[in-house]
């Protein structure tokens, strides 16, 4: 007994290691950050084209068997207005059974239909002023209308009547470098967009350079250093907290330097200062004057379709402080009600130069507003 009790004792006062300490957690990136790193990245990787599977011999006196696709094979890409078409599926269902619904069993437009319809047109975004506008409209022309067919053919008429002014052409911009400023407040897709247009026009054949003003928003430069690789674009770029409008002058610089004909400058839409953010704006559009006469030659505003009617609020704004030129309007990809483009149009009288359907470069479509009201009713 005494000799198991030594050695259970024995054990009992066996040294145990130190525990270790826990290694130290790097601190974790801001939700908004970590998503848009990650979608960047997952953009970057290349396209790994899946194994073919084993076709089988053909028998003697058969022909050879057609090859079988893949199972995982992208589907083939379809054209711009089929992508757009597809895109406004939501709203386009939503107007269309509407309007029958509206329509249902009647023969003419009476004040009750012309109520149903304006709350039809404001649940679809186009917002109170702009539906307003639109039933008198139809008022003025009811007794022409007895079928849903004329209904939505006056509809679309006036709509497509309140999309304009149309955008001056900027395909084969005048002063060399053509500096394009891009404004819009954070996760509105402008980063996205700038890296859009910078692939566009270097498939066109220009010289393109893109200059990182945004120095306050964590990973903003690292975002638009991967797409300056993915566009095969230059890119001028100061440390973090860095003046933005002395970056923006040192692009204007570089570009008169390098020939470049395209100069895309991205800018602040939240500041971490007490420096109120239209004041940075106006002292960058400045500092880009100051480089090079008439720059920026575009002030192109990016706008979120999914946050509705605060969209058409923040364009006030913004246009209010730095006379905004053109709009790109993202995020229409299914999520968004399509009326807000008619709204945006109408309230602002801005030309929409740009409507983002998706995430592929191609996704970034010139705007057209007969194709547009064409995608939202048929």
């Amino acid at each position: 007994m005494a000799f198991k009790w030594f050695k259970k004792k024995k054990k009992q006062d066996t040294p145990q290691p130190p525990e270790q300490p826990p290694e130290p957690q790097a601190p974790a990136l801001p939700e908004e950050t970590r998503t848009e790193r990650q979608a960047d990245i997952a953009a970057l990787q290349p396209e790994v084209e899946p194994e073919k599977a084993p076709q089988p011999a053909p028998r003697a006196g058969e022909p050879p068997a057609a090859p079988v696709p893949p199972a995982d094979a992208p589907a083939p890409k379809i054209g711009l207005f089929k992508r757009l078409r597809k895109r406004m599926s939501k709203t386009r269902k939503g107007l269309s059974s509407g309007l029958e619904n509206v329509f249902a069993g009647k023969k003419a437009l009476t004040e009750e239909l012309l109520e149903e319809l304006e709350e039809l047109l404001i649940t679809s975004d186009m917002g109170v002023e702009t539906t307003m506008d639109l039933i008198d409209q139809i008022r003025k022309k009811a007794k022409k209308v007895s079928t849903v067919q004329e209904l939505t053919s006056v509809l679309k008429d006036s709509i497509v009547a309140r999309l304009h002014p149309e955008p001056a052409d900027t395909s084969s911009p005048a002063a060399k470098p053509h500096v394009i400023m891009v404004i819009g407040v954070n996760g509105v897709g402008k980063t996205t967009t700038i890296g859009k247009l910078a692939a566009r026009f270097t498939a066109d054949g220009k010289k393109v350079l893109i200059v990182a003003a945004d120095t306050f928003r964590a990973a903003a430069i690292e975002q638009l250093t991967i797409w300056a690789e993915r566009a095969g674009t230059d890119i001028v770029k100061h440390k973090a907290n860095s003046d933005p409008a002395a970056v923006a002058f040192d692009g204007v610089e570089a570009a008169l330097a390098r020939g470049i004909d395209v100069v895309i400058v991205d800018t602040a839409g939240r500041l971490h200062t007490k420096v109120n953010l239209m004041e940075e704006l106006k002292k960058i559009k400045r500092a880009l004057s100051k480089k090079l006469p008439d720059a920026p030659h575009e002030t192109l505003l990016v706008l979120d379709a999914t946050t509705g009617q605060n969209a058409v609020s923040q364009a006030k704004q913004f246009n209010d402080a730095l006379e905004i030129s053109s709009l790109a309007l993202t995020k229409l990809d299914g999520t968004a009600k399509g009326g807000i483009v008619v709204s945006i149009c109408d309230t602002l009288q801005i030309p929409l130069k740009y409507i983002g359907i998706g995430e592929q470069i191609e996704d970034l479509q010139d705007f057209d507003a007969a194709r547009f009201v064409d995608a939202l009713f048929e």
